[in-house]
């Protein structure tokens, strides 16, 4: 699933976005890419929970 996320713009970033899906599958993979404000996360999960996830931890997060 991949999810276009704003408010990203540095490893803390990075961290709180990988932790915060990996607290709900701790076998996610998550890849963020900065640049192009992207997370990829592989996961056994609805795409809305993941969204929530990355909500809550204060970013915007639309589908890409």
């Amino acid at each position: 699933m991949k999810f276009t996320v704003e408010g990203m713009t540095c490893g803390h970033c990075v961290r709180a976005i990988t932790r915060a899906v990996q607290a709900l599958d701790p076998a996610a993979r998550v890849a963020v890419d900065l640049e192009t404000k992207s997370v990829v996360v592989e996961a056994d999960l609805p795409a809305t929970r993941i969204a929530a996830a990355i909500a809550a931890e204060g970013y915007t997060v639309n589908a890409a």
